[in-house]
């Protein structure tokens, strides 16, 4: 089968393109996938550099990409409820073998149902970014209706769905974002967008504290602080990148994300696709071979939007 994979750690040009990979074989508690999208994230090239091996240790040669959509086409021993045919989506293991390949094997635990109304290889775009906007808001953040929100770096894939959960929950969703994302993001409905490439956000927010801030960008201490101060008393900081202080004051929760599989939860997240209540943005496709391409333009932050590689 054709895969991309990398035999060590380092540069994009580790990654290497094989028509003739060995095709994966489901082992209990299995499914092997035919791949029609597997979605590119960031911290792929994190892994991939070795930044990340004490956390996310690889064995070599490694498959990239844990965000998958596809059919699945064998079913291995003690599996239930799913069956060959069965179109899915998944949030793979992070430091197993992916789904930048023609098929891919995933845990039957991590499968859910993919969403009947966008094509199947943007479903691809759905799993570890929805469900790491849905975990910040709710499971960390406490997110209620009638609460203020800011989302810092909303203009991103879990920014974009961060913003669409906030507002279906009642809040009010202060986003920021670059020009080049601000219109997929208005038709999200935010309250409120903040070009931080204009106005600095400190300033363009002066005086408001909100009871939510989201924070999706890399930061200094400095940085950080500063949102701090954006938030109100006895409100919350989550960050899915540069953390908190533990003691930010005046009753301030700070918190981590990290994302986190969960089935369950990402059927209710594809129940909301399927309800129209939840729009899936894919900014390109691109064929398996554009991967280390894809990578150096995300290193390079030239990568706009979502990128969905398609094996075929």
């Amino acid at each position: 089968m054709k895969a991309m994979r990398y035999y060590s750690y380092g540069d994009s040009d580790v990654l290497v393109y094989s028509a003739d990979a060995d095709r994966p074989v489901a082992a209990a508690g299995q499914v092997v996938v035919r791949v029609a999208g597997a979605a590119f994230n960031p911290v792929d090239t994190a892994i991939r550099a070795g930044f990340l091996r004490q956390v996310f240790p690889v064995t070599f040669p490694h498959t990239p990409n844990f965000d998958l959509s596809g059919v699945i086409t064998e079913v291995g021993e003690g599996v239930s409820g799913w069956k060959a045919g069965d179109a899915v989506v998944a949030f793979l293991p992070m430091a197993e073998p992916g789904a930048a390949a023609e098929y891919a094997v995933a845990p039957a635990g991590t499968l859910a149902a993919a969403p009947r109304t966008v094509e199947l290889a943007d479903a691809a775009a759905l799993p570890s970014s929805a469900l790491t906007a849905w975990h910040a808001l709710f499971e960390h953040a406490g997110l209620e209706a009638g609460q203020s929100i800011l989302i810092n770096g909303a203009g991103g894939a879990v920014g974009g769905y961060a913003v669409q959960l906030a507002k279906q929950a009642g809040a009010r969703v202060t986003a920021t974002a670059s020009a080049r994302s601000a219109d997929r993001l208005r038709s999200y409905g935010p309250d409120a967008i903040v070009d931080h490439a204009v106005t600095p956000l400190p300033q363009a927010v002066a005086g408001q504290r909100f009871d939510v801030v989201l924070n999706l960008v890399p930061g200094s201490p400095q940085e950080i602080a500063a949102l701090v101060d954006l938030v109100a008393d006895g409100g919350a900081l989550v960050s899915t990148t540069t953390p908190g202080p533990e003691d930010a004051g005046r009753g301030v929760r700070t918190s981590q994300v990290f994302a986190r599989s969960d089935a369950a939860q990402l059927a209710d997240l594809v129940a909301r696709v399927d309800a129209g209540h939840l729009k899936i943005d894919v900014a390109q496709h691109r064929p398996l071979t554009d991967l280390p391409a894809v990578h150096d333009e995300a290193a390079a932050g030239r990568l706009a939007g979502k990128t969905v590689l398609i094996p075929a």
